[in-house]
Order: structure tokens, then sequence, then C-alpha cells
């Protein structure tokens, strides 16, 4: 005997697969038309030249925002990763100067990046204080030992060999897009292929239950940071290689553009809620938009002002999201 449905069972069923669509995948939908909307009315937008560029210019931010992305997903942030990739560089250089040695620059980037990203790891872990708290102070620790590493002064690179590390072409596209992509691949499977991703997971969605099943929350938190700071320390490196120059600053906008693209992305700042994938379309969404805003000669200020307003937009989503799901 076939039941039939009520036909307001049947739209409420509808409705709720709507409304899952719309909230869960906004932002792709608002990518597809935010490409669609340049491609139709922006010059020179859709050419082969500008997607490589654009490849190019993101594959800094996307190395270090899937880690970011575990990072949010666990429940913690970190604030240093700016002063990671300002510092690091700079005494990978050190190193170069006295060795000129490229494997060992690069070494030097990402074995320095894991110090870094250790010392927050314990600082958080076995201090026990607030991730936010602790990687603020950090990193004014780590600008300051940049200065101190350069006295002040600009680090210039005369080997003009190092730029092949990151700009030389293999099937249309730098080096530095397939690192980027390489690392894009190994953080999918170890958020979405491991254990070690579903206790990232797990202590996002509630820390103290996680540590109550047996998961070792400390391990994994300090494996997490560990690797933020890995991917900080390659990016900054590779950035070196590309510009030939690294210097100190107390610059936060490689926080502020990761972390953006990241919580655009649909990652919960609660913790316990995201992907890779989602970062992914994050990072391309805020790229085309600014690309977008420079093809159109659009003024930087009134550039910051709808990027600040994306943002927040998209953090009210997820609140606005989650507090749907807790109803």
């Amino acid at each position: 005997m076939t039941v039939v449905e009520p036909a307001s069972a049947t739209e409420a069923a509808s409705t709720r697969r709507w409304t899952y669509y719309l909230t869960n995948y906004g932002i792709v939908w608002l990518t597809i038309a935010l490409f669609g909307l340049l491609a139709t009315t922006t010059e020179n937008f859709i050419s082969a030249d500008n997607f490589r560029n654009i490849l190019d210019q993101q594959s800094i931010v996307l190395i270090v925002a899937v880690f970011v992305t575990m990072l949010l997903i666990s429940g913690n942030f970190d604030i240093s990763i700016g002063a990671i990739y300002t510092l690091i560089p700079l005494i990978a250089l050190r190193v170069f100067d006295a060795t000129a040695s490229i494997a060992l620059l690069v070494v030097i980037g990402i074995v320095g990046g894991v110090a870094a990203g250790s010392v927050n790891g314990l600082i958080v872990t076995k201090g026990r204080i607030n991730s936010f708290v602790a990687t603020l102070a950090t990193a004014l620790v780590f600008f300051g030992l940049a200065y101190l590493v350069t006295g002040g002064m600009i680090l210039r690179i005369s080997d003009l060999d190092i730029r092949a590390l990151v700009t030389t072409r293999v099937l249309g596209l730098t080096t530095s897009t397939w690192i980027a992509v390489a690392v894009v691949i190994v953080a999918w499977l170890l958020l979405e292929r491991t254990r070690f991703g579903r206790y990232v997971f797990a202590i996002g969605g509630n820390r103290e239950a996680a540590r109550l099943a047996g998961v070792p929350v400390d391990r994994i938190v300090f494996l997490i940071f560990l690797l933020v700071g890995a991917a900080a320390g390659l990016a900054g490196t590779m950035n070196t290689a590309r510009t030939l120059t690294a210097q100190a600053s107390d610059d936060f906008s490689l926080v502020f553009t990761v972390i953006a693209a990241v919580v655009v992305g649909g990652t919960s700042i609660m913790g316990g809620f995201g992907a890779i994938w989602r970062t992914i379309v994050g990072v391309f969404f805020i790229a085309f938009l600014g690309n977008g805003f420079n093809l159109n000669g659009i003024d930087p200020v009134i550039q910051r002002i709808i990027e600040g307003l994306v943002i927040l937009a998209a953090v009210g989503l997820d609140a606005w999201t989650r507090s749907r799901h807790k109803a």
C-alpha cells in the first residue's frame, strides 16, 4: 500500500532542502554570481593571464589558510602567523648569506616555522592560555625578534636564480601555484581522511567531551599549531624568494587576509564546523573581489570598507545558521 505524503509535508521538506543548500553552500553561489558579474562587466577579467596571476598571487594565502582552517575548526586562533611569516624568512636569509644554499633556505623556512608554531602550541596547551591572547603576545615577540635580526635594515638577495623556486612555469602555472596545490591536497587528506582530522572536529565540537572520549586533545592542538607555523614559515620564504627582499615590520595584513578567507568560506569561528573546500572558495571569492576592484580602478579605501562588510556578513550568516540548528 502506497502512502502519499500530504502536500504541506512535501512543501516543508522541499523548503528545508532549499534552506540547507542556501545556508551551507551560500559562499559557492555568491562566488559564482561574483564571477559572472565580473566576467560580463570587467574588461580583461576573463583571460588566461589574469587567472594565472590570481592563482599565483593566492598561492601563499592558500598555503597558510588551509591549516588555519584546521585551527579554527578546533576552536583556536593564531594571531602570530603574520609575525612568523615575517620573522622566519629573515633568519633563512641570514643562513643563505652564510651558505649560499637555496635548499637550506627552504629547510630553514619550514623548520623555523615549525619551531615558532611549537612555541605557540606549548604556551596554549601547557600554559593553558587562551589561544587568541597567547598568539597575540607571541606575535609581538616574533615581530620584535625580526627587528633584532635585521637591525632595521632591508635584506636583499643578489642571487636571481632563487626566484626560480616560485616563478618557474610548469604546464603554464608557476611552481608557487603547484606548491600550494600540493599543500592543499595534504591538508585535505589530513582533515577529511585521517583520525587526526576526526579528532580536530571532535575537539572543536566539544573539547571536554573529546577529552573524556580519549582524544589526546593537547597533542592534537599542539600539532595543529605546529602545522600552521610551518605553513607560515614556508609561505614567508616563498614570498621572499619571489620579491628577493625581506624586512621587519608590524604587518598583520596576512592574518586579516587568511582569517577573512576562512571565515567567508563558512568555517565557524566557534569551532566544530568547516572544510578545506570552503576555505578554497573563500580565498577565491576575496581574490575575485580584489581583482575586480583593481581592474575597475576602485579606490583602495572603498575596497577595505566593502571587504569589511563582506566579513561581517559572513560571520553574521554563521551565527544565524548556528542559531537555527540549535532551535
